[in-house]
């Protein structure tokens, strides 16, 4: 099954995304995790694509979607949304099932609470929905939220390093000779860009 590959500018947001299956077909949009993008799906959209209609979005942010700097875009969940929820207009996307993953799943959710009349179902990996889902490993990230200060946000940097990527993302409880190293290559490459 051929994937392609567009651009669709929403406000001043490029957002990049892949796409596969029939144009007739059902829609499936799946929505990535941290520290991901829609190349996550790189195997699961061939699979989705014999019967369905398949877009994979980057989040703003992630992979090959631009954004302004971070000094003119906020990038918090609402804005996120906003932009998916732009996107999904600009390509007239009138009812889809939602794959949410990870912080897929707080735009996913925000989507479907803006638009009910459009989702015909949610499928959650790992889609989150509650404060008392957050493990403790949040704790640093949370102070941040609450309280963003320099101090603070740096405070949230170990998480973000290569090491973790790696391990915690990818290798952690997996057998590594299983885990292609292409996916978190990526991630570490798109996270080691300025302002990531």
């Amino acid at each position: 099954m051929k994937i392609s590959y567009h651009q669709q500018k929403v406000g001043e947001v490029e957002v990049f995304y892949r796409e596969a299956g029939p144009k007739d077909g059902q829609v499936i949009l799946l929505l990535h995790g941290f520290p991901s993008s829609s190349h996550m799906f790189r195997d699961l959209i061939p699979k989705l694509a014999e019967q369905y209609r398949v877009i994979a979005p980057d989040l703003a942010g992630f992979g090959h979607t631009t954004t302004p700097p971070r000094s003119q875009f906020k990038f918090t969940f609402d804005s996120l949304f906003q932009v998916i929820e732009g996107f999904t207009e600009a390509l007239a996307l009138k009812q889809y099932v939602l794959y949410v993953f990870d912080y897929g799943a707080p735009v996913g959710y925000r989507l479907a609470v803006a638009h009910p009349e459009r989702v015909q179902a949610i499928i959650s990996q790992n889609g989150n929905a509650y404060i008392e889902g957050f493990s403790d490993a949040w704790g640093s990230w949370e102070t941040y939220w609450h309280s963003p200060t320099p101090e603070n946000r740096e405070a949230c940097r170990d998480s973000l390093t290569p090491e973790t990527i790696r391990n915690f993302q990818y290798l952690h409880g997996a057998d590594a000779s299983l885990v292609s190293p292409d996916g978190y290559s990526l991630d570490i490459a798109f996270m080691s860009r300025p302002e990531a």
